[in-house]
């Protein structure tokens, strides 16, 4: 596996360490302001890095699930399932938040087709404080797809260990970027 790669997000005002061959989507899309999206090259895994307006809940695994179950309506999907959710704590001594991870499933039909792609999704929230904003990392991670795109095993790890990568290294460097 290669060495993962520091990147700046939204202008730098928050950093991760990343697989270095992932492409910015911005680079051959429209992306809009709150959002930083990356795919892997070769193969059909996004990932989604949003800042949204902090759900009601104040129990960080009802949020993440209410994101998690957005995720899933704007994706019309079929089924969903939530595996489990924990919590990575940030013990660096810098002030990013905590991390509440979901791991969770979703059937999500593509192009009209009748055979539902079924997709792993691996969602971080960072709840900004007095800020009204939950961050949300999304990994969308397909395990079988009618068009081909699906990830086999070893694309699952790959994408799962990437995922820890970025969650445990995302780092919060201006907060004025929540204003």
């Amino acid at each position: 596996m290669a060495m993962p790669t520091p990147r700046d997000l939204f202008g730098g005002a928050i950093t991760v360490r990343t697989a270095p061959d992932l492409v910015d989507a911005s680079d051959l899309r429209q992306v809009p302001d709150t959002q930083e999206v990356f795919m892997y090259p070769d193969s059909s895994v996004s990932i989604i890095v949003e800042i949204l307006q902090q759900v009601e809940s104040s129990n960080l695994d009802d949020a993440i699930r209410f994101h998690f179950d957005s995720l899933a309506h704007d994706n019309s999907a079929r089924s969903i399932r939530v595996e489990r959710i924990f919590t990575i704590p940030n013990d660096r001594g810098d002030n990013t938040p905590s991390a509440t991870i979901l791991h969770g499933a979703q059937s999500v039909p593509k192009f009209n087709q009748s055979v539902p792609d079924q997709v792993n999704i691996y969602m971080a929230l960072f709840r900004v404080q007095g800020k009204s904003v939950d961050l949300v990392v999304t990994f969308n991670v397909p395990t079988s797809s009618v068009d081909g795109g699906a990830v086999n095993n070893a694309g699952v790890e790959r994408a799962e260990a990437d995922f820890n990568q970025f969650v445990r290294s995302l780092r919060i460097v201006d907060f004025g970027l929540f204003a």
